[in-house]
């Protein structure tokens, strides 16, 4: 994702410098969200260490880093659609504008952001590009999308068609799906990749949900499924639920299952204001049980 990442950069970049702003952005810039409006707000804490009772929790700091970096990959794709937008396009049919494309003289790759409005007051978005490297070479869709003028809305991310446009700068494999609904705090998503294990490519496949109340509450579901287990190359399901108070004091609980375990794995750790560990135990001595549940923020595991 980070050089993904960086590509998209580039591009967002090339728009800029090749266009002049107007002071009137596109009607799309009233309707997308911005990456703060999409933000996972986990309370934090500078630097977490990893210990028993009394110092920060160890899946706290897991949830932590599971949301920054889904923050980052929502964060980026947001503000470069917002930055395109700021200015005016290169061109427009009836209810389709049209930005680029563009490259730099040393850039191996072009791009161009296509918005269209659709008849139900919706717009639908995408930015392509192409290698500049090979004769013929066609456009390929990196990112789509859809906004509501409710503040709902959805997009696509094709990590093979970014790597097969700019393999130079992109070594990302699989399909990223996020769905967001600003008025009810809420996000998911899904994505499909291929991680290397030991030198062999193996399909994993997450699931993420996330809910924030008003007070900043929150409450989250992290999903792996794929083979996670040695020996053995079945595909297990481990699942993460992780839910906090506006204070900061939540509970982690994780359950491990099917393929080559031979039986379910369950663990729970809670943690308080400061998020020092307050509670700890599992079902397979990974660690001693540590403090009390009735310490916890939520007295039950609830794992979906």
């Amino acid at each position: 994702m980070k050089r993904l990442t960086l590509a998209v950069a580039t591009a967002t970049t090339l728009f800029a410098s090749a266009c002049v702003q107007q002071d009137d952005s596109h009607p799309v810039a009233k309707v997308l969200p911005t990456a703060d409006q999409v933000k996972i707000k986990l309370p934090d804490q500078a630097g977490a260490k990893l210990a028993a009772v009394g110092e920060t929790a160890r899946w706290y700091v897991a949830t932590r880093d599971i949301t920054r970096t889904l923050n980052g990959g929502t964060a980026f794709v947001l503000v470069l659609v917002h930055t395109i937008v700021q200015f005016p396009p290169t061109s427009t049919d009836g209810a389709t504008a049209v930005w680029g494309p563009h490259h730099d003289a040393l850039d191996p790759a072009e791009w161009r952001l296509t918005v269209t409005e659709l008849a139900d007051g919706t717009y639908d978005w995408k930015l392509d590009g192409h290698s500049r490297t090979e004769a013929n070479a066609p456009w390929e869709t990196l990112i789509d999308g859809n906004a509501n003028g409710d503040r709902t809305g959805s997009f696509h991310l094709d990590f093979d068609a970014a790597e097969r446009v700019n393999p130079r700068e992109n070594d990302g494999r699989g399909q990223l799906d996020v769905t967001y609904d600003i008025p009810n705090r809420a996000l998911d998503i899904g994505a499909d990749g291929v991680e290397d294990r030991d030198g062999t490519p193996t399909a994993v496949h997450y699931d993420y949900g996330y809910n924030e109340a008003a007070d900043g509450a929150g409450d989250m579901v992290f999903q792996i499924h794929g083979d996670t287990e040695d020996p053995g190359t079945a595909a297990e399901e481990v699942t993460l639920r992780s839910r906090w108070l506006a204070t900061g004091a939540g509970r982690a609980d994780l359950r491990a299952r099917s393929g080559d375990l031979a039986a379910e794995v369950t663990a729970s750790e809670c943690w308080d204001g400061t998020f020092g560990r307050v509670f700890y135990a599992d079902s397979a001595n990974w660690q001693p049980t540590e403090g009390t549940v009735g310490a916890c923020a939520f007295a039950d595991a609830d794992l979906p």
